[in-house]
């Protein structure tokens, strides 16, 4: 097992690893959008969005990975209505690719985050 903590990319707010490496898989830690300033964006689904996918490109790139090996992924939303606002961006920065996914409202995130997204890839 191989933990994943990029120099140049998210940094974690509690006692656990942005990712970790083991055997062929990356599993990514849930991410929040939160930019390479350390500031969290909110109140722009799309934004938001973009953010957190690319912070996990960087962090499967980190790894040996690439956006294009996601297995799965797990998003967790405040507000569902924004669904196809956040469905539009992921759809365009995954490219084509098609991973299996869930999506879930919740009453609260970490930071009082809009959103959060966690993945699983290949390496």
């Amino acid at each position: 097992m191989q933990l994943i903590n990029p120099k140049n990319g998210p940094k974690a707010i509690g006692p656990y690893s942005i990712a970790v490496k083991t055997g062929n898989l990356v599993f990514v830690s849930g991410q929040l959008p939160i930019t390479d300033s350390g500031e969290l964006i909110k109140g722009n689904i799309k934004k938001e969005t973009e953010i957190i996918m690319k912070n996990i490109e960087l962090i499967l790139k980190e790894a040996g990975s690439s956006i294009e090996k996601i297995v799965k992924v797990n998003v967790y939303m405040k507000d569902i209505s924004k669904f196809s606002e956040f469905n539009e961006i992921y759809e365009k920065l995954l490219n084509g690719h098609k991973p299996a996914r869930a999506v879930v409202e919740v009453s609260k995130l970490p930071k009082d985050s809009d959103i959060e997204i966690e993945a699983v890839a290949e390496v």
